[in-house]
């Protein structure tokens, strides 16, 4: 198998998860091999989806009493085809077909998933015992905020249950939740996330280039560069760090060398914000906005929020005062301006524009 770390597996459940078959015997248990399977996955930040033909009061009384309720997200069970369950996971978790792995005993199962869904990877249920050696189902990084992907991914559950009741509009409702973004300067324990995230996220990359632990650690030790981390909560919970800015300052402009954020957090415009405070600390040191921006096939979204900004392709004399790029990397500039406060969250963040550690809250005066 091949295409990167899987991102979500989803089970089925008679003579897969479990030994058995529920309708024909209600006490089917889970072999401690498989339970083992759960906790790691789940530990390593691997989420975990269920996919079962079998009566869902019944099959999801039975997870609870084995103790694994807890670690299945957006269960489908039910009597429709698999590969409707598999893509209504993959729909709610914003997630690609090919980061998701489906496991069932039944190779027409299997079959039939594949084949309505060529990017997902099917794997035999004799495989499971076996699922934490293989290399898409190891994350080169496995960090605290991997060890809490799920409840993350739950909270979200809730307040995407909550929007679809909600009778106003997306800001409104947006201002209900009580969104906290806070920005600060990155430490040592924060590399190993920072890392994850320039590895894992790709549709809110502006670059798609990763750093390595050690390459950000030199850059904390470079004054001249920022390293900057994000994390956002709310009042249904944290969402973990969300964002990583690194940006390299020089005496007549900023480059921006890295803006990513996780996927997860698009619905509440975190890039955009990010790009608006940024401009506007720029602006006030007086400086230009150079933006590094490499186009993949995925990250269309970060170019339409740079353009959105208003960064553009059109030359300055600015850029000369920094390093040359590489070929791929396009360069998108920005005469910096003031900004208005964001209307729909609290932005806490340090002033880049002066020396010092002094912090700023940056929102509009209703949200104070």
């Amino acid at each position: 198998m091949s295409g990167g770390t899987v991102k979500c597996l989803v089970w089925d459940l008679d003579d897969t998860l479990w030994r058995g078959t529920l309708l024909e015997d209600p006490a089917v248990a889970v072999p401690e091999a498989i339970r083992a399977v759960v906790t790691e996955l789940d530990r390593r930040g691997i989420l975990q989806s269920v996919a079962s033909r079998n009566e869902h009061d019944h099959a999801w009384a039975r997870l609870e009493e084995l103790g694994l309720a807890e670690f299945l997200i957006l269960p489908q069970i039910g009597w429709g085809a698999k590969s409707h369950a598999v893509r209504a996971i993959a729909d709610r978790l914003g997630f690609d077909h090919r980061t998701i792995a489906f496991i069932d005993d039944r190779p027409a199962e299997r079959f039939e998933v594949s084949r309505a869904l060529p990017g997902v990877r099917c794997y035999p249920a004799e495989a499971a015992s076996t699922l934490t050696t293989l290399p898409e189902f190891s994350p080169a990084i496995v960090t605290e905020d991997s060890r809490h992907r799920r409840a993350r991914y739950q909270g979200e559950v809730l307040r995407r249950t909550e929007r679809e009741n909600f009778a106003g509009g997306q800001d409104d409702f947006l201002r209900t939740l009580e969104l906290d973004l806070r920005v600060r300067r990155a430490t040592e324990p924060d590399l190993a996330r920072v890392e994850e995230l320039t590895l894992r996220t790709s549709q809110m990359n502006a670059t798609g280039v990763p750093y390595s632990e050690a390459a950000l650690r030199d850059l904390l030790d470079d004054d001249a560069h920022e390293v900057l981390v994000a994390t956002l909560t709310d009042r249904f919970g944290p969402h973990g760090a969300v964002a990583v800015v690194l940006l390299a300052k020089h005496s007549s402009v900023w480059n921006l060398k890295l803006l990513t954020t996780s996927c997860r957090v698009i619905p509440y415009g975190i890039g955009s914000v990010l790009l608006r405070w940024l401009t506007g600390e720029a602006a006030k040191a007086r400086v230009h906005l150079v933006a590094d921006f490499v186009p993949t096939d995925r990250n269309r979204m970060m170019a339409v929020a740079y353009r959105f900004a208003g960064f553009t392709e059109q030359p300055c004399e600015c850029v000369a005062d920094l390093p040359v790029a590489a070929a791929e990397v396009r360069r998108m500039h920005l005469v910096a301006l003031a900004q208005e406060p964001p209307t729909v969250l609290r932005v806490s963040a340090p002033e880049l524009a002066v020396e010092g550690t002094g912090v700023t809250v940056w929102t509009a005066s209703a949200l104070l």
